[in-house]
């Protein structure tokens, strides 16, 4: 089973990069004899000429043991969120036609002392920009528009921005920059919508003219992330 609403999302990195998953539910115990469970998968690279990565997620019995479940609604972050860290670290390449890759989803991401995932602390400069970057690929790419009227919204308490909304307190975001929604929020009201690029109403968020009108920053970053994950990697085939 694949999560139409995973497939749809933009998942920018810390890097620049935006992209799409595709996670082929359920995990299934592995046909190799080992002790661990697989889940198959494919990371688009946004705005490239078709380029992904096919993924196969090895979940180690270590991390399966804290798990309440291995359904989605309890490890599809957590999920996600290694796989970015995977691409943060420029362990994953991108091509037209790849081999997959099997991408350990061990212990090293979680810290049992304080019994939470960890993918490492962003600044809340980087943040800052995270949430920019966010906002301007979902609303390029995503469409992400509300399906109801502005007065429905309004008469149903949903956020009252018109077009297209992106989900700013979304948890599985915040556990990836390794903080809270409330201080991501905190910082899109503070950093962002502070420099007149955002709009903010709770926990939602609508690009403005000048947050859209800077495409060329958001693009170089993008190409600057791949050529440095493409130059990695040549190194590396020698």
């Amino acid at each position: 089973m694949t999560l139409e609403v995973t497939e749809q999302k933009i998942w920018v990195t810390l890097s620049g990069l935006p992209l799409r998953f595709r996670l082929e539910w359920p995990f299934h115990a592995s046909t190799s004899g080992a002790d661990f469970w697989v889940l198959h998968g494919d990371i688009a690279l946004v705005g490239s000429e078709g380029l992904h990565a096919p993924v196969a997620v090895n979940l180690s019995q270590t991390v399966r043991e804290i798990l309440p479940s291995i359904e989605p609604k309890d490890v599809e972050a957590p999920v996600i969120n290694a796989l970015r860290k995977e691409v943060d670290r420029r362990q994953i390449e991108f091509l037209k036609s790849g081999k997959l890759l099997p991408v350990p989803f061990s212990s090293r991401h979680y810290d049992f002392k304080r019994g939470q995932w960890v993918f490492g602390k962003a600044t809340d400069e980087a943040i800052a920009v995270f949430l920019e970057r966010k906002v301007y690929w979902q609303t390029k790419v995503g469409g992400s528009k509300s399906p109801l009227s502005r007065e429905e919204r309004e008469k149903d308490g949903a956020p009252a921005l018109e077009g297209a909304r992106v989900w700013i307190g979304d948890p599985a975001e915040a556990q990836y920059l390794q903080t809270t929604p409330a201080h991501v929020m905190a910082l899109a009201e503070r950093l962002v919508a502070g420099q007149g690029l955002l709009r903010i109403d709770g926990e939602w968020a609508e690009a403005t003219p000048a947050l859209m009108g800077q495409a060329e920053r958001f693009e170089n970053a993008r190409r600057a992330a791949v050529e440095e994950l493409e130059k990695k990697h040549a190194y590396e085939r020698g």
